[in-house]
């Protein structure tokens, strides 16, 4: 099993290297980081909000469009299993499966369409992090997510913004529900970055 954030045997890096692969053939691992950034943000503007249905392969193609400029395996599920830490995310040949299960859970919750504040956002905390345990591509995983979730809390009428939340806090929160299945923390999150369209 490859760490994401160490150093092993991984198809997706260049040998003897941490550094992904990617079409411009950047080889330094702070350099791509900064061109992946300016990349996926310049992506991010020409991507238009889609009202539900959300389903997997939506998910996907956000994963091509912000990243399809930089890595051929952009959209695609990754071949190889990774862990974050003492975090070990599902197993590739599971992945479509997973996926698909929590979209079908989340269609016939008809997308969260008129539940309470509350409600709502204890919806979208689980659903993040069942969906962020998953993790079906080789990076990105994050930004995707929550692009996703964006789309789909304006789809409910609020607005998420995370910017007021620290990344201690984000990653925090993401170790507790993943290992603990411990939501509210996650919860809180949503409930302080979600507001009504007005």
């Amino acid at each position: 099993m490859v760490d994401k954030y160490g150093v092993g045997q991984d198809p997706y890096t260049y040998s003897n290297s941490s550094t992904l692969i990617n079409k411009l053939g950047i080889k330094d691992s702070v350099e791509l980081s900064d061109i992946e950034n300016q990349l996926s943000t310049l992506a991010l503007a020409d991507i238009d909000f889609q009202p539900a249905p959300y389903d997997f392969p939506y998910l996907c193609l956000l994963h091509e469009k912000l990243f399809g400029d930089l890595y051929e395996w952009a959209g695609k599920i990754r071949t190889i299993a990774i862990s974050k830490q003492d975090t070990r995310f599902c197993q590739p040949e599971f992945i479509q499966k997973e996926a698909n299960k929590l979209f079908d859970q989340l269609r016939k919750k008809d997308f969260f369409e008129h539940l309470g504040f509350d409600d709502f956002c204890q919806e979208m905390a689980e659903f993040y992090i069942e969906l962020n345990m998953v993790h079906p591509f080789r990076e990105g995983n994050g930004r995707t997510q929550r692009l996703l979730f964006e789309h789909l809390a304006i789809h409910c009428g609020y607005n998420l913004s995370f910017e007021g939340i620290s990344k201690d806090q984000w990653i925090e929160s993401n170790i507790l529900g993943c290992l603990e299945c411990n939501y509210g923390p996650m919860i809180e999150i949503f409930t302080r970055s979600l507001s009504p369209i007005i």
